[in-house]
Formats: C-alpha cells, sequence, structure tokens
C-alpha cells in the first residue's frame, strides 16, 4: 500500500500539538509499515494546477492543496487528506479545512484516507485508533507508531528552540516572520522571503520558531480590547508575538495568503502589538500573480526605515 500525503496545509498540521511540524505524520505511517509519498515542493506546475480547478472566491493555500492533491492522483493506492476541526485545547482550525476531505473526494478518483480529529467531541488517541482500524492496524501497532511521531516531534521543537536562542543572540538586525507553517515553510509560496532578507544582511526569525513558557493572551484583552479568539492559529500567533517583544527585534513581516478571511481579521490586531512599540511593521499578500521583483523591492524599501 502506498498512501500519498500533498506537502500542503494539514502536512504542517498537527491534531495533538498545537505547535507540531510536519513530521509527525509521516514518521507515523513509516511506523506503520505503510509506504508514503510525498507530493513535490510546491512548484509553478502545481499552482496551476490547482488554480486551474478553484474557483475566484478560493484562498491562495486552498489553490495550492489542490495542486498538491491532484499531482498524486493515479500514483497512490489513497492521498491521506485529514479533517481537523479543533485542537487539543478546544481551538478550531481555519472552516476550510473541514471540507477538505469531501471536496478532495470530488477532485479526484483516486480514494481518500480521512479521519477526523475534533478534539471536543472526541481526544486525538481515540480518533487515531480508528483511523488505525481503517489501515488493519492494531491498537498496538498504532500507539507505537504516535509515540515514533510525537518523538520526531520532541527532537525538531528542540532544534527550533536551539535555532531561535542562536537568531536572538546574533549582532544582526532581526526581522519576525508572521504567517502559517504552510506558508512559512514553503519556498514557492512566500517567493523565498528568508533568503531574500538574508541576502539584505537581516536575520528572519520565524513565529513558530519563538520559545515560550508562559501564555499572557488575557492582558490583552484589556489592554487592546482583543476578542477570545477561537481559532488555534491566532491564539498561538499572538501568544509568540508576546513573547517576541521581550526581545530586541527591528521588524515584523506578516505574509497572508490572498482571500483568507481570517487572516484579515487577525492583521488588525497584529499589527496593533508592533505600532505600540513602535517597530516597523509589513504585511505581504501573496498568490498566484506574486512576482520576485515585486516582493523585493518592498522588502528594500520595508529594510530602509529599520533601525
Amino acid at each position: 500500500m502506498i498512501i500519498g500525503i500533498p506537502r500542503a496545509l494539514t502536512y504542517w498540521k498537527h491534531p495533538y500539538l498545537p505547535s507540531g511540524t510536519h513530521l509527525f505524520w509521516s514518521e507515523f505511517f513509516k511506523k506503520l509499515d505503510i509506504n508514503i509519498l510525498l507530493s513535490p515542493p510546491t512548484n509553478k506546475e502545481i499552482v496551476e494546477l490547482g488554480s486551474k480547478i478553484s474557483d475566484p472566491e478560493t484562498c491562495f493555500s486552498v489553490k495550492v492543496f489542490w495542486g498538491h492533491l491532484l499531482s498524486l492522483e493515479n500514483k497512490v493506492d489513497f492521498i491521506f487528506v485529514p479533517r481537523l476541526k479543533t485542537n487539543k485545547d478546544k481551538f478550531e482550525y481555519c472552516l476550510k479545512f473541514f471540507a477538505l476531505p469531501d471536496i478532495a473526494k470530488i477532485l479526484t478518483k483516486t480514494p481518500i484516507l480521512c479521519q477526523t480529529f475534533d478534539e471536543r467531541k472526541e481526544e486525538f488517541f481515540k480518533s487515531i485508533k480508528k483511523l488505525g482500524k481503517k489501515l488493519n492496524k492494531s491498537k498496538k501497532e498504532v500507539i507505537t507508531a504516535v509515540q515514533a511521531g510525537l518523538l520526531k516531534e520532541k527532537e525538531e521543537e528542540e532544534k527550533k528552540k536551539k535555532r531561535f536562542f542562536e537568531k536572538i543572540k546574533s549582532n544582526k538586525r532581526k526581522i519576525i516572520l508572521i504567517s502559517h507553517p504552510y506558508i512559512l515553510y514553503d519556498q514557492y509560496v512566500n517567493v523565498g522571503i528568508e533568503q531574500k532578507l538574508k541576502k539584505e544582511g537581516v536575520e528572519p526569525i520565524f513565529i513558530d520558531e519563538v520559545f515560550s513558557k508562559n501564555k499572557e493572551i488575557e492582558t490583552d484583552k484589556k489592554e487592546f480590547g482583543y476578542p477570545d479568539f477561537h481559532w488555534e492559529f491566532a491564539r498561538e500567533i499572538m501568544e509568540k508575538i508576546n513573547e517576541i517583544l521581550k526581545y530586541n527585534i527591528q521588524g515584523a513581516i506578516e505574509i497572508s495568503s490572498f482571500q483568507c478571511g481570517s487572516d484579515a481579521v487577525l492583521k488588525e490586531f497584529v499589527e496593533k502589538k508592533f505600532k505600540k512599540r513602535e517597530i516597523p511593521f509589513l504585511y505581504l499578500i501573496v498568490d498566484e500573480q506574486s512576482g520576485e521583483a515585486g516582493v523585493q523591492t518592498r522588502i528594500e524599501a520595508f529594510i530602509d526605515t529599520l533601525n
């Protein structure tokens, strides 16, 4: 059996760990002795493939996901598309995540392997045992595979923590990059912004690299009139912004996928945090038309505003 995994959206999300990495699912299936095939890194062909079958209102990140999905068609026995609804802390994923498996079944003839993860109704371990049952695996085999996946995640988190403190100690000007992991870690989608910043002599720090043990978002409700965020990414991003503001950073860039409704709401609250500290803030929107030259020009202009 070969299971295909689209290298987009849910690939970068973990239904159990709020700040999980993309390593869990690959390690989980491998431990169950199931062969996996990842779709290729995002490229022009994948984006065009996804854009062609999407309506104009579809957010860019979902278009990219459809491209990855279709790139796996007829190459695997199943394509894994989990339905992520709420995480361990009972915060919701983007509504578009809810319908991914249903739409995927319409778009491709390759069978879709799906499991719903909704911690409001059922704990993660019960849900993943159900996934194992669909694969004819015993509970013991599933738990062993889960433990292997979580261990891999823990190792990656330790590496992230180390990278964060190394960057913080750097003498270079530091810019915090704020976005979803499926944008931050996709070099095609974000138009290679990490390398562009490095070429300008700036140290980019990814928001999910920020390490914090304290959660101070409750104070923001009083200070800024923030709502009680119910999106998992909004809650996590705001908590990590609180932490990074304790350090000496010179700028912040938020990258958003075109037509992302939730980002459009969150952006106002993110910008307030940095404006209050008089830290330059840049909001970049990426889509299938984003060009290298335009982004490079905006980055150069933004860097000129840094202290």
